[in-house]
């Protein structure tokens, strides 16, 4: 291949990388946590919260009715652990009333004030961290992942010359760099296909208003909303209040067998409770299909006739089956937990690409020593963008820990657990930015790996603290990812005393400059 064509998707790789590198480093590390965010959610409230009197589901529906029958129109009776209620406001409601029973065996109605960490993680993934409104920071992720997308096929076709030869070398020994190139071109090779999907999945993701208003303009002539409506009619009695028996939960959960076997379900959505509009939506899981978050089959409330499977997994139209496994593939929604465990080192790998990436920018723009000449001066956009990596990366490894630990302890304390936790998120965050910053990345590097490695280890001792929690793998986990991060923080320290003298990695080099606090 010619050498200027080399050049130009070099040039093109360097650049499209380096101006999303941080966004995207944000948003893969939060998304590889979104592979168990349920999981940390468990771990987040007290053990308490999942301990009630033993009630049935019907007779929970019952009395929680009889005391706010004004819930009737709208609940969901969840399946998956003690069978409790929860009831939203308006679909904008971050903490809706949730119904359990108490230990005394009475009915206990009350906000739900978990702390939302799932919420969290998805909120930062989806964002990549920037505090923005969702719509907003989804649109510029989108952006984010279109050049993404760009870097990763030009970074391809710079490997294709030498693919075969050094494909799995990884050269160690004293050149530092040779190595981090190695380590980056094998990780992103490797990984190559789930890149390509998370990059093109994201920009439709984050860009979908603009693709449904351009197919509504330039297909359906503005009348997509029309058409949609009449392909999906109002269920049978639609807005008839008539008073009728809804069909208790073990005719549904029957019916639900009889019609999708393999479906395990997790939630009953009811609408229109005790009336004949009455209608049901079973919420499940078959994990032998790529489906959009969970599956769905809804029911007549009343007679159990079958109103939509077009989001039942293994029973969908042609349109439904591709649109779903489109998401499946981004979110990891297929496979059970070997698939959550790919995805979340995929995850972390992703993470990886852009932090070496960016290492390596900074290394090739590195002026070096050549003799006895004096010890030259980094540039300045050099040193900004080694602070920015450290700060901007570790930062949200020690935030994403931190706030974590804070949902935790702040059960109970205020009423907007979400808002206080998301703030613990982004104090950490600016923090350690600011810190890079401030004191150059050769210090701050080792400091915040530390920061990183307490924040993280602090997950286990919070369980110590605080009593078991319902998620004890969380606490294993965490307990590895705080060595690993601890080890790092050694070889770094070691690093930036004892390296290169003319690197912005090194020590030595800032307290020559006057830089070092």
């Amino acid at each position: 291949m010619r050498t200027d064509i080399i050049r130009t998707y070099k040039a093109v790789h360097t650049w499209t990388g380096i101006t999303t590198g941080l966004l995207l480093f944000v948003a893969f590390y939060a998304g590889a946590l979104t592979m168990f965010k349920q999981t940390l959610q468990r771990w987040s409230e007290p053990v308490s919260l999942a301990v009630a009197a033993p009630i049935g589901a019907d007779q929970l529906i019952a009395r929680t009715l009889a005391l706010h029958p004004e819930f009737a129109k709208d609940f969901t009776l969840h399946l998956d652990g003690p069978a409790r209620l929860s009831m939203k406001q308006s679909r904008r409601d971050t903490e809706p009333m949730l119904a359990i029973a108490g230990a005394e065996g009475d009915i206990v109605v009350r906000q739900d004030r978990s702390s939302g960490v799932d919420w969290l993680v998805d909120v930062v993934h989806r964002t990549a961290g920037l505090p923005v409104d969702l719509e907003l920071g989804t649109a510029i992720t989108g952006l984010a992942a279109a050049l993404y997308a760009l870097a990763l096929i030009s970074g391809l076709i710079i490997l294709l010359p030498s693919l075969v030869k050094d494909l799995f070398a990884l050269r160690l020994g004293k050149n530092v760099k040779r190595l981090w190139m190695d380590a980056h071109n094998l990780v992103g090779l490797v990984s190559l296909p789930f890149h390509l999907v998370m990059a093109f999945s994201a920009v439709v993701f984050g860009w979908h208003d603009l693709f449904y208003d351009a197919l509504d303009q330039g297909v359906y002539q503005g009348r997509m909303a029309a058409i949609m409506r009449i392909s999906n009619p109002p269920p049978p009695f639609a807005g008839d209040k008539t008073p009728v028996r809804t069909l208790d939960v073990a005719a549904i959960l029957a019916r639900s067998a009889e019609i999708a076997p393999g479906l395990h379900p997790t939630a009953i959505e009811y609408r229109n409770f005790g009336t004949k509009a009455a209608t049901l939506r079973v919420v499940g899981d078959d994990p032998r299909y790529l489906v959009r978050g969970h599956g769905f089959l809804s029911l007549g409330g009343t007679d159990g006739a079958v109103l939509n499977r077009e989001y039942l997994p293994g029973q969908q139209g042609t349109y439904s089956a591709v649109v779903s496994s489109f998401f499946a593939l981004h979110f990891g929604e297929f496979g059970g937990d070997t698939v959550r465990w790919g995805y979340f080192f995929l995850g972390l790998s992703g993470a990886f690409l852009f932090y070496s990436g960016n290492l390596l920018w900074i290394e090739s723009r590195r002026r070096p020593r050549r003799g006895q000449v004096e010890v030259p001066s980094q540039n300045r956009s050099t040193r900004i963008m080694a602070g920015l990596s450290v700060g901007v990366c570790l930062g949200t490894v020690a935030g994403l820990s931190a706030s974590i630990v804070a949902a935790r302890w702040l059960q109970g304390q205020f009423l907007d657990v979400n808002g206080w936790s998301r703030a613990v998120f982004y104090l950490v965050l600016v923090l350690a930015v600011g810190h890079a910053l401030r004191h150059g990345a050769a210090p701050s590097a080792p400091r915040l790996l530390w920061l990183a490695a307490g924040a993280t280890m602090a997950l286990p001792l919070t369980s110590l603290v605080l009593g078991r929690t319902a998620a004890p793998g969380v606490d294993a986990v965490a307990l590895g990812a705080g060595v690993v991060l601890a080890l790092s923080a050694r070889k770094t320290a070691r690093r930036v005393a004892r390296g290169p003298i003319d690197s912005v990695w090194s020590a030595a080099r800032l307290e020559k400059e006057g830089l070092q606090s």
